[in-house]
Parts: structure tokens; C-alpha cells; sequence
């Protein structure tokens, strides 16, 4: 039996990948060098709206928050196709970098982050494990409470 396709898992789970979201500054959604790709950071947009806003621990809660990491991490993975030619054509997810728009007190950006992660080996299977960053900040760009950017490796 064989390793089934991220395509494959995508169309098990049910999921789409949406449009590559449209840059809100200068900057272009991933840039390869060599096998890698590198994303831009990723915000919970879906259809061009925030899935959510504000800060993590005051005004979102660490499950919603998880769930828009999920949404952060989708877009990810769909500028990173897009450049690739296809998302079969990634091989291995390498990096995730996950900020978390968080509360003075609030200490919870690996979970949030989980969010990312678990989406990420849901698609990838094995190649989905990667190394990660889950970092708090004051505030993300248009109120965002979570972006996320990735490495991966293609063929």
C-alpha cells in the first residue's frame, strides 16, 4: 500500500485550498531558493475577511485562536503549492513560525500553534512534522490574533 498524497489527505478531510491571499503590504505570498520554499506570514483569512481579531486571553479565545492557526496555516500551504506547482509537489514541511497576538499574562501560544501544526500533519502525514517557533507579540497586522509562516521542501 502506498503513502497516500497530501492531494489525497486534502480531499479525505474535506478541505480545499482556498486563493492564495492577495499581499496587504510589499511583499510577494512565498519566494523558493533551491528545494525551499518560504512563506510569507499567513493570516486567518478566508474569502479575503479575518477569521477573527484582537488579542489572545483578553478578546480570543486559545480555541478559537487554534482554529484561526489552522486557517493561517491553509494559506500557507496554498501559496507554498502555488509556487511549487502543486501541493503534491512539497516534499517535507521543515519550519513553522507561528506569532501569536497575545495578553501580558497569557502563555499559551504552543497551543494556539497547535492549531498549524496538527493541520499541517494531517496533510502531510510523516512529512508534515517540522521544527517550530510559537511566539507572543503585542499586535499583528489588521488585528489579526495569529500569523503563520512556513518552510518546505519540494521536489
Amino acid at each position: 500500500m502506498s503513502e497516500k498524497t497530501p492531494s489525497e489527505r486534502l480531499a479525505e478531510l474535506g478541505i480545499e485550498l482556498p486563493a492564495v491571499a492577495v499581499p496587504v503590504a510589499a511583499y510577494v505570498p512565498a519566494v523558493q531558493h533551491g528545494d525551499l520554499i518560504y512563506t510569507s506570514g499567513q493570516l486567518p483569512l478566508r474569502a479575503g475577511e479575518l477569521t477573527a481579531t484582537g488579542i489572545v486571553g483578553d478578546d480570543v479565545s486559545p480555541e478559537d485562536a487554534a482554529d484561526a492557526a489552522r486557517v493561517c496555516a491553509l494559506n500557507a500551504i496554498a501559496a507554498a503549492a502555488d509556487l511549487a506547482g502543486g501541493i503534491d509537489k512539497i516534499t517535507r514541511v521543515v519550519k513553522v513560525t507561528g506569532f501569536v497576538a497575545s495578553a501580558p499574562s497569557f502563555t499559551g501560544q504552543p497551543g494556539v500553534i497547535n492549531g498549524a501544526s496538527n493541520l499541517l500533519g494531517d496533510v502531510f502525514g510523516e512529512a508534515g512534522t517540522h521544527a517550530r517557533a510559537a511566539v507572543g507579540v503585542a499586535a499583528l497586522p489588521l488585528g489579526a490574533p495569529v500569523e503563520v509562516e512556513i518552510v518546505v521542501a519540494t521536489n
